[in-house]
Protein backbone atom coordinates (compact mmCIF):
# COMPACT_ATOMS: atom_id res chain seq x y z
CA UNK A 1 0.00 0.00 0.00
CA UNK A 2 1.69 3.15 -1.19
CA UNK A 3 -1.19 5.70 -0.36
CA UNK A 4 -4.29 5.84 1.73
CA UNK A 5 -7.12 7.46 -0.55
CA UNK A 6 -9.98 5.34 0.18
CA UNK A 7 -10.70 2.06 1.12
CA UNK A 8 -11.93 0.75 -1.72
CA UNK A 9 -8.52 0.90 -2.51
CA UNK A 10 -7.11 -1.38 0.35
CA UNK A 11 -7.67 -5.13 0.09
CA UNK A 12 -9.07 -6.95 3.55
CA UNK A 13 -5.32 -7.84 4.40
CA UNK A 14 -4.58 -4.28 4.21
CA UNK A 15 -7.27 -3.05 6.57
CA UNK A 16 -7.03 -5.69 8.78
CA UNK A 17 -2.79 -5.07 8.97
CA UNK A 18 -3.67 -1.65 9.51
CA UNK A 19 -6.08 -2.75 12.77
CA UNK A 20 -3.41 -5.08 13.98
CA UNK A 21 -0.92 -2.46 13.59
CA UNK A 22 -2.90 -0.15 15.51
CA UNK A 23 -3.48 -2.40 18.60
CA UNK A 24 0.31 -2.82 18.91
CA UNK A 25 0.49 0.79 18.90
CA UNK A 26 -2.18 1.86 21.14
CA UNK A 27 -0.68 -0.91 23.97
CA UNK A 28 3.30 0.72 23.46
CA UNK A 29 1.38 4.06 24.07
CA UNK A 30 -0.21 2.86 27.10
CA UNK A 31 2.18 0.59 28.61
CA UNK A 32 4.99 3.72 28.03
CA UNK A 33 6.68 1.24 25.47
CA UNK A 34 8.80 3.60 23.24
CA UNK A 35 7.97 3.36 19.13
CA UNK A 36 9.90 6.00 17.09
CA UNK A 37 8.95 4.39 13.98
CA UNK A 38 9.43 8.12 12.12
CA UNK A 39 12.36 9.41 14.00
CA UNK A 40 13.84 12.71 12.17
CA UNK A 41 10.60 12.45 9.51
CA UNK A 42 7.71 15.10 8.10
CA UNK A 43 4.32 14.98 7.38
CA UNK A 44 3.41 17.80 6.04
CA UNK A 45 -1.29 18.53 7.21
CA UNK A 46 -2.92 20.29 4.42
CA UNK A 47 -6.74 21.41 6.01
CA UNK A 48 -8.94 22.94 3.61
CA UNK A 49 -12.17 21.95 6.12
CA UNK A 50 -11.78 22.98 10.04
CA UNK A 51 -10.87 20.54 12.00
CA UNK A 52 -10.76 18.93 15.83
CA UNK A 53 -10.21 15.33 16.14
CA UNK A 54 -8.12 15.02 12.82
CA UNK A 55 -5.35 17.53 12.90
CA UNK A 56 -4.83 17.01 17.03
CA UNK A 57 -4.99 13.08 16.30
CA UNK A 58 -2.13 13.23 12.97
CA UNK A 59 -0.63 15.93 14.91
CA UNK A 60 0.07 14.27 18.25
CA UNK A 61 0.83 11.16 16.20
CA UNK A 62 3.24 12.38 14.63
CA UNK A 63 5.21 13.30 17.97
CA UNK A 64 4.91 9.89 19.65
CA UNK A 65 6.44 8.56 16.41
CA UNK A 66 9.69 10.51 16.71
CA UNK A 67 8.89 13.08 13.47
CA UNK A 68 7.16 16.38 12.92
CA UNK A 69 3.44 17.57 11.78
CA UNK A 70 3.41 20.74 10.04
CA UNK A 71 0.05 22.16 9.78
CA UNK A 72 -0.41 23.80 6.23
CA UNK A 73 -4.06 25.40 6.25
CA UNK A 74 -5.50 26.60 2.68
CA UNK A 75 -4.19 30.14 3.76
CA UNK A 76 -0.79 29.65 4.23
CA UNK A 77 -0.22 27.81 1.17
CA UNK A 78 -0.56 28.88 -2.58
CA UNK A 79 -2.55 26.40 -3.78
CA UNK A 80 -5.06 28.68 -1.89
CA UNK A 81 -4.10 31.37 -4.09
CA UNK A 82 -4.50 28.58 -7.57
CA UNK A 83 -1.09 27.13 -7.63
CA UNK A 84 -2.23 23.92 -9.28
CA UNK A 85 -2.19 21.25 -7.10
CA UNK A 86 -0.11 18.94 -9.23
CA UNK A 87 2.86 21.79 -8.37
CA UNK A 88 2.26 21.62 -5.04
CA UNK A 89 2.64 17.91 -4.66
CA UNK A 90 5.93 17.98 -6.68
CA UNK A 91 7.57 20.68 -4.25
CA UNK A 92 6.40 19.23 -1.21
CA UNK A 93 7.57 15.90 -2.22
CA UNK A 94 10.93 17.55 -2.38
CA UNK A 95 10.58 19.02 1.34
CA UNK A 96 8.38 16.16 3.27
CA UNK A 97 7.90 12.46 3.93
CA UNK A 98 4.32 12.34 3.80
CA UNK A 99 1.00 14.32 3.51
CA UNK A 100 -2.33 14.31 4.74
CA UNK A 101 -4.73 15.95 3.50
CA UNK A 102 -8.71 17.33 4.27
CA UNK A 103 -10.47 18.75 2.10
CA UNK A 104 -13.76 19.10 0.14
CA UNK A 105 -13.14 16.92 -3.72
CA UNK A 106 -11.42 13.47 -3.83
CA UNK A 107 -10.03 14.76 -7.35
CA UNK A 108 -7.55 16.53 -5.14
CA UNK A 109 -6.59 13.65 -3.02
CA UNK A 110 -5.92 11.40 -6.57
CA UNK A 111 -4.27 14.64 -7.58
CA UNK A 112 -1.62 15.31 -5.23
CA UNK A 113 -0.95 10.97 -5.11
CA UNK A 114 -0.78 11.28 -9.22
CA UNK A 115 1.81 14.08 -9.00
CA UNK A 116 3.63 13.22 -5.63
CA UNK A 117 6.27 10.80 -5.05
CA UNK A 118 5.37 10.67 -1.20
CA UNK A 119 2.52 8.83 0.85
CA UNK A 120 -0.33 10.73 0.85
CA UNK A 121 -3.21 10.38 3.11
CA UNK A 122 -6.86 10.68 2.99
CA UNK A 123 -7.80 12.95 6.11
CA UNK A 124 -11.36 13.01 4.97
CA UNK A 125 -13.14 14.10 1.53
CA UNK A 126 -16.75 14.89 0.71
CA UNK A 127 -16.83 11.17 -1.01
CA UNK A 128 -15.00 9.40 2.22
CA UNK A 129 -13.24 9.30 5.54
CA UNK A 130 -10.82 6.05 5.64
CA UNK A 131 -8.88 6.68 9.29
CA UNK A 132 -12.21 7.81 10.61
CA UNK A 133 -13.22 3.99 9.51
CA UNK A 134 -10.24 2.16 10.48
CA UNK A 135 -11.04 3.70 13.83
CA UNK A 136 -14.40 2.89 13.90
CA UNK A 137 -13.40 -0.70 13.06
CA UNK A 138 -10.81 -0.96 15.65
CA UNK A 139 -13.33 0.41 18.30
CA UNK A 140 -15.77 -2.65 17.19
CA UNK A 141 -12.98 -5.13 17.18
CA UNK A 142 -12.02 -3.96 20.72
CA UNK A 143 -14.90 -5.11 22.46
CA UNK A 144 -16.23 -8.08 20.20
CA UNK A 145 -12.34 -9.41 19.52
CA UNK A 146 -13.83 -10.12 15.80
CA UNK A 147 -15.36 -7.93 12.89
CA UNK A 148 -16.41 -11.00 10.78
CA UNK A 149 -20.19 -11.70 11.50
CA UNK A 150 -21.47 -8.89 12.79
CA UNK A 151 -24.04 -6.26 11.52
CA UNK A 152 -23.50 -2.74 11.45
CA UNK A 153 -26.19 -0.72 10.97
CA UNK A 154 -25.85 2.81 9.83
CA UNK A 155 -28.62 5.43 10.33
CA UNK A 156 -28.89 8.92 8.08
CA UNK A 157 -27.04 10.59 5.79
CA UNK A 158 -25.64 8.80 2.69
CA UNK A 159 -22.40 10.62 3.19
CA UNK A 160 -18.39 10.20 3.50
CA UNK A 161 -18.93 8.38 6.38
CA UNK A 162 -21.67 5.63 5.15
CA UNK A 163 -19.37 5.47 2.27
CA UNK A 164 -16.63 4.40 4.22
CA UNK A 165 -18.50 2.52 6.54
CA UNK A 166 -20.14 0.35 3.54
CA UNK A 167 -16.93 -0.38 2.69
CA UNK A 168 -14.94 -1.23 5.31
CA UNK A 169 -17.49 -3.19 6.94
CA UNK A 170 -17.86 -5.62 3.97
CA UNK A 171 -14.67 -5.92 3.40
CA UNK A 172 -13.93 -6.93 6.78
CA UNK A 173 -16.73 -9.24 6.46
CA UNK A 174 -19.33 -7.35 8.50
CA UNK A 175 -23.56 -7.21 7.56
CA UNK A 176 -23.98 -3.47 7.30
CA UNK A 177 -27.04 -2.58 6.74
CA UNK A 178 -28.04 1.55 5.73
CA UNK A 179 -31.06 3.30 6.49
CA UNK A 180 -31.20 7.10 4.54
CA UNK A 181 -33.95 8.60 3.04
CA UNK A 182 -34.40 8.74 -0.99
CA UNK A 183 -32.49 11.54 -2.16
CA UNK A 184 -29.60 10.74 0.09
CA UNK A 185 -28.37 7.97 -0.48
CA UNK A 186 -24.05 6.27 -0.81
CA UNK A 187 -22.27 7.23 -3.43
CA UNK A 188 -23.21 5.77 -7.10
CA UNK A 189 -19.19 3.85 -6.95
CA UNK A 190 -19.92 2.44 -3.30
CA UNK A 191 -23.33 1.37 -3.90
CA UNK A 192 -21.89 -0.41 -7.22
CA UNK A 193 -19.34 -2.50 -5.16
CA UNK A 194 -21.92 -3.62 -2.68
CA UNK A 195 -24.97 -4.46 -4.34
CA UNK A 196 -23.95 -7.55 -5.33
CA UNK A 197 -22.97 -8.32 -1.41
CA UNK A 198 -25.94 -10.50 -0.05
CA UNK A 199 -24.18 -9.13 3.42
CA UNK A 200 -25.22 -5.24 2.55
CA UNK A 201 -28.85 -4.14 2.59
CA UNK A 202 -29.79 -0.37 2.07
CA UNK A 203 -33.48 0.81 2.80
CA UNK A 204 -35.22 4.09 3.72
CA UNK A 205 -36.59 2.54 7.13
CA UNK A 206 -34.21 2.77 10.14
CA UNK A 207 -35.85 0.41 12.05
CA UNK A 208 -35.52 -2.29 9.70
CA UNK A 209 -31.83 -1.04 9.55
CA UNK A 210 -31.43 -1.73 12.96
CA UNK A 211 -32.91 -5.31 13.74
CA UNK A 212 -30.57 -7.44 15.69
CA UNK A 213 -27.42 -4.99 15.07
CA UNK A 214 -24.50 -5.28 17.12
CA UNK A 215 -23.37 -1.88 16.50
CA UNK A 216 -26.01 1.19 15.33
CA UNK A 217 -23.73 4.30 13.99
CA UNK A 218 -24.87 7.95 12.77
CA UNK A 219 -23.27 11.00 11.99
CA UNK A 220 -24.50 14.77 11.71
CA UNK A 221 -27.32 15.60 9.10
CA UNK A 222 -25.48 18.81 7.87
CA UNK A 223 -21.91 17.98 7.10
CA UNK A 224 -18.93 20.99 6.67
CA UNK A 225 -20.02 22.90 3.56
CA UNK A 226 -23.90 21.91 3.87
CA UNK A 227 -25.23 24.74 6.47
CA UNK A 228 -27.01 25.93 3.24
CA UNK A 229 -28.94 22.85 3.44
CA UNK A 230 -29.95 22.88 7.10
CA UNK A 231 -33.69 23.25 7.16
CA UNK A 232 -34.20 21.21 4.41
CA UNK A 233 -32.03 18.41 5.55
CA UNK A 234 -33.81 18.58 9.28
CA UNK A 235 -36.80 17.66 7.32
CA UNK A 236 -35.77 15.35 5.28
CA UNK A 237 -33.87 13.17 8.21
CA UNK A 238 -37.21 13.52 10.70
CA UNK A 239 -37.59 9.90 11.65
CA UNK A 240 -33.83 8.76 11.52
CA UNK A 241 -32.73 9.79 14.90
CA UNK A 242 -30.91 6.87 17.32
CA UNK A 243 -32.83 6.61 19.94
CA UNK A 244 -33.94 4.04 22.19
CA UNK A 245 -37.11 3.00 20.49
CA UNK A 246 -34.55 2.32 17.73
CA UNK A 247 -32.25 0.80 20.00
CA UNK A 248 -34.71 -1.52 21.10
CA UNK A 249 -34.71 -3.11 17.38
CA UNK A 250 -30.88 -3.52 17.47
CA UNK A 251 -29.57 -6.72 19.99
CA UNK A 252 -29.88 -6.01 23.32
CA UNK A 253 -26.01 -4.53 24.51
CA UNK A 254 -25.45 -3.38 21.22
CA UNK A 255 -22.84 -1.04 20.62
CA UNK A 256 -23.20 2.73 19.37
CA UNK A 257 -20.71 5.23 17.70
CA UNK A 258 -20.62 8.46 16.61
CA UNK A 259 -17.09 10.38 14.38
CA UNK A 260 -18.86 13.60 16.12
CA UNK A 261 -19.29 16.32 16.64
CA UNK A 262 -22.61 15.36 17.83
CA UNK A 263 -25.71 17.44 17.69
CA UNK A 264 -27.85 15.91 20.37
CA UNK A 265 -31.84 15.55 20.00
CA UNK A 266 -31.05 15.61 16.09
CA UNK A 267 -29.19 12.54 14.80
CA UNK A 268 -28.56 11.19 18.16
CA UNK A 269 -30.46 11.48 21.77
CA UNK A 270 -28.36 13.12 24.15
CA UNK A 271 -29.51 9.89 26.25
CA UNK A 272 -28.14 7.41 23.68
CA UNK A 273 -24.85 9.65 23.63
CA UNK A 274 -24.10 9.74 27.53
CA UNK A 275 -25.28 5.91 27.50
CA UNK A 276 -22.91 4.99 24.81
CA UNK A 277 -20.30 7.99 25.73
CA UNK A 278 -17.76 5.21 26.64
CA UNK A 279 -17.69 3.77 22.86
CA UNK A 280 -17.72 6.94 21.50
CA UNK A 281 -15.24 8.65 23.38
CA UNK A 282 -12.75 5.18 22.95
CA UNK A 283 -13.69 5.81 19.13
CA UNK A 284 -12.43 9.04 18.89
CA UNK A 285 -9.08 7.95 21.17
CA UNK A 286 -8.70 5.42 18.35
CA UNK A 287 -8.43 7.78 15.71
CA UNK A 288 -4.73 8.48 17.06
CA UNK A 289 -3.68 4.91 17.22
CA UNK A 290 -5.16 3.98 13.57
CA UNK A 291 -3.77 7.51 12.58
CA UNK A 292 -0.41 6.17 13.84
CA UNK A 293 -0.87 3.06 11.89
CA UNK A 294 -1.37 4.25 8.51
CA UNK A 295 1.70 6.82 9.09
CA UNK A 296 4.17 3.89 10.28
CA UNK A 297 2.46 1.45 7.02
CA UNK A 298 2.88 4.25 4.62
CA UNK A 299 6.26 6.24 5.87
CA UNK A 300 8.11 3.94 7.83
CA UNK A 301 8.08 0.48 6.56
CA UNK A 302 11.61 0.17 5.64
CA UNK A 303 13.10 1.34 9.49
CA UNK A 304 10.08 0.38 11.83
Amino acid sequence: MKHLLKLLDCSTDEIIGLLDLADQLKYEKKHNISHRHLEGKSLGMIFQKSSTRTRVSFETGMYQLGGQALFLSNRDLQIGRGEPVQDTARVLSRYLDGIMIRTYEQKEVEDLAGYGTIPIINGLTDFCHPCQVLADLMTIREKFAVLEGLKLCYIGDGNNMANSLIVGGLKTGMKVSVATPEGYRPHAEVLAFAESNPDFFLTDDPMKAAENADVVITDTWASMGQEAEKEVRMQAFRGYQVNDDLLAAAKPGCMVQHCLPAYREQEITTKVFEAHADEIFEEAENRLHAQKAVMVALMGKQDA
